[in-house]
């Protein structure tokens, strides 16, 4: 960061003041719900893990897809 005096003003009137983190909104990152279901061909319900390991390793959308899957389902085991 370029020193300069607004930037030594801030610092004077607020020292330690530190930026938020931007929390992660998940609900945003799911551009298309089902698309993945869809692509494998499956029914509606859960995704056997074998196939989502077999989709992640795959090029493109359907890669993709898989492995944004894997890291929503290690997300939702931390919650728990």
């Amino acid at each position: 960061m370029a020193i300069s005096r607004a930037n030594i003003a801030m610092e004077i009137k607020r020292p330690g003041r530190k930026k938020k983190k931007k929390k992660l909104n998940i609900k945003k990152a799911i551009k298309k719900p089902g698309a993945l279901r869809k692509s494998l061909g499956i029914k509606k319900g859960k995704i056997p893990l074998s196939k989502l390991n077999a989709a992640a390793k795959k090029k493109g959308k359907l890669g993709q897809r898989a492995r944004f899957a894997k890291t929503l389902r290690k997300l939702n085991r931390r919650k728990a």
